[in-house]
């Protein structure tokens, strides 16, 4: 809650005017029982043929019966004016943080590594985004307008009540001390309720995505009464722990009304007493009685917010989370580039492991000449997807170094690394959005012309005339309105688009049928020609022109070379070779 205040420095000066706001309303309205009072007063010293005049605030101010009910309608309306007023200007002011928090949750994403995303699941770190900020909004707005006016209101009336009638006051006193205790009991009571329901829900949202999203793979394996399980399974936590913190909120309301209402029951009966004896006027006990009602309602209202503001405590607690993690390093600063790419990349003894302790890439080097075709292959898990991760700075070495041209990576930023890379890689990523949209992704300033010339020139052009609308044909969310190999096309589309001065293809013609295959073959040979490419294969019948391959098993290069030096060498990339015409 403090993280979430320092979202609000920039507005206490209208914080402070909404406070002020609140205080005034709450002393204004404070003021409509004495008026109402005095006008009941007036019509009892009518009834009984005196003057209808009545002395308020020892004799400091008489009224009439008319003045006294146009001052109590005055007093309301102020009151009720400036509430309007204090509601706004906190909406306003929670809709701006929310706003700003929004953003910064948008910006903190973009810097975070992606060793953070292996940890989390990405419908829990969209729940955080969506339903957290959104619930901050809703009982933000409502808590703090709620508290500010409540507190001033009970501050205002237990001050009057005091003025009034000190031994009254005392009756109403304990009430609102014990109500407050029973609140703040209840609420630190319901507080890891609304923190495990606001994780709950967060397991739900990842949940829900990971299905829907593989709904094909889960109706493939008939894994629909397991994914079914776990729903319920989260679903009954979400049931557990909502229904126990709402009912814990729940009854504390007419715990407190219980309280004020013996409060009530005893100013009623003593103050009738007091009536009865002629100590007071029947107009000052009815303003009494009012404001023990008055100062109940309040009192709940704290005790309400206080709860609402638990929800509030889970969300930011979660949101925090996100916005504290450890970024990539700042690199601002760094000013190394390269004006002329030639693509000479070496590695230096380069060590790596996601998790510490357990080494995946264990200390290899290669020198790749500019301009040559660098094929990668091996057995799965061997590192080659890794490897380039490295070289992408998706991740960061652990030892050893990785340089372009003699630079280090490290030297240079990672927006500058990666602006020197085309990259295909196996999972094809489409949004929503036309075809040339999805081609154009990252080469906005490209013209409509070179769009169709990356298209054809990666065998995309032909399918997509058969298209209705053609390149203005609408893609939906992951291209699922196309067939696999198509997107797969697509995305090669867009390397090509880019032309950038080095590529990385990962399995790129993973999903395409052999004569696809050999047609994008023939249009990468053009590609690539007079580029550095790292080229990762399974089906080593696709590397056979490379001009060096790079046979990794276990995090290190055992063995590199072109095809025909690889084979002759009788080695494990021959037996890997070999392995694809065994029956």
């Amino acid at each position: 809650m403090r993280q979430l205040g320092s979202y609000l420095s920039n507005s206490w000066p209208l914080i402070i005017l909404a406070a002020i706001s609140a205080i005034i309303a709450g002393l204004t309205s404070t003021t409509t029982p004495i008026f109402a009072g005095a006008a009941l007063t007036s019509i009892e010293y009518i009834w009984k043929g005196q003057s209808d005049v009545v002395s308020l605030f020892g004799g400091f101010l008489n009224l009439g019966l008319y003045q006294s009910l146009t001052l109590a309608l005055v007093s309301a309306a102020i009151s009720s004016s400036l509430n309007y007023l204090q509601g706004y200007l906190l909406i306003g002011i929670t809709q701006k943080m929310t706003y700003r928090m929004r953003v910064d949750l948008a910006d903190k994403i973009n810097t975070l590594p992606l060793s953070y995303f292996d940890k989390y699941k990405f419908g829990d770190i969209l729940s955080r985004m969506t339903n957290d900020v959104d619930t901050i909004s809703q009982t933000l707005t409502q808590s703090i307008s709620e508290i500010f006016r409540s507190f001033a209101l009970v501050t205002s009336i237990l001050v009057i009540m005091f003025v009034l009638r000190w031994d009254l006051a005392i009756i109403a006193s304990v009430s609102v001390f014990v109500s407050l205790y029973v609140a703040g009991r209840f609420v630190k009571l319901s507080q890891k309720f609304f923190r495990q329901a606001a994780k709950n829900n967060g397991d739900m949202n990842g949940h829900v995505e990971e299905v829907f999203n593989g709904h094909n793979v889960v109706k493939v394996f008939n894994y629909q009464e397991r994914a079914k399980k776990e729903f319920d399974e989260i679903n009954d936590r979400i049931f557990e722990t909502s229904w126990k913190s709402q009912f814990i909120s729940g009854i504390m309301i007419p715990v407190q009304f219980f309280f004020t209402n013996l409060a009530y029951i005893a100013i009623a009966m003593y103050g009738g007493y007091l009536v009865a004896t002629g100590a007071l006027l029947s107009g000052f006990i009815l303003t009494y009685i009012q404001y023990t009602r008055q100062v109940a309602q309040p009192i709940q209202s704290i005790g309400q917010s206080a709860s609402v503001l638990q929800q509030t405590a889970a969300s930011a607690e979660r949101i925090f989370q996100l916005l504290n993690a450890e970024s990539e390093p700042d690199e601002t600063k760094k000013q190394k580039q390269l004006k002329e790419v030639k693509g000479h990349v070496k590695f230096e003894n380069v060590q790596f492991s996601y998790v510490p302790g357990t080494e995946v890439i264990k200390g290899f080097s290669a020198d790749i000449k500019p301009g040559q075709m660098v094929a990668i292959v091996g057995p799965t898990g061997a590192g080659k997807t890794t490897m380039v991760n490295l070289l992408m700075r998706f991740y960061e070495t652990t030892g050893g170094k990785i340089t372009i041209d003699g630079v280090d990576i490290k030297d240079m930023s990672r927006d500058e690394v990666r602006s020197y890379f085309g990259m295909v890689l196996q999972d094809t990523w489409i949004f929503e959005g036309t075809i040339e949209e999805n081609i154009r992704y990252g080469s906005i300033d490209k013209s409509p012309e070179e769009v169709i010339e990356a298209a054809i020139a990666a065998q995309t052009d032909h399918f997509i005339k058969s298209l209705p609308d053609g390149y203005k044909f609408m893609l939906n969310e992951d291209g699922l309105n196309i067939s696999q190999g198509q997107r797969q096309l697509i995305t090669i589309s867009r390397a090509m688009l880019a032309n950038k001065p080095m590529l990385i293809l990962d399995e790129a013609t993973s999903s395409v049928d052999t004569r696809t295959e050999i047609l994008i073959q023939t249009a990468m040979d053009r590609l690539m020609k007079g580029r550095t490419a790292f080229v990762i294969a399974h089906r080593l019948s696709t590397i056979k022109n490379a001009d060096v391959i790079f046979v990794m098993k276990d995090g290190n290069i055992i063995e590199q070379g072109n095809h025909n030096e690889l084979l002759q060498q009788n080695g494990f990339y021959a037996e890997l070779y070999n392995s694809q015409f065994n029956n």
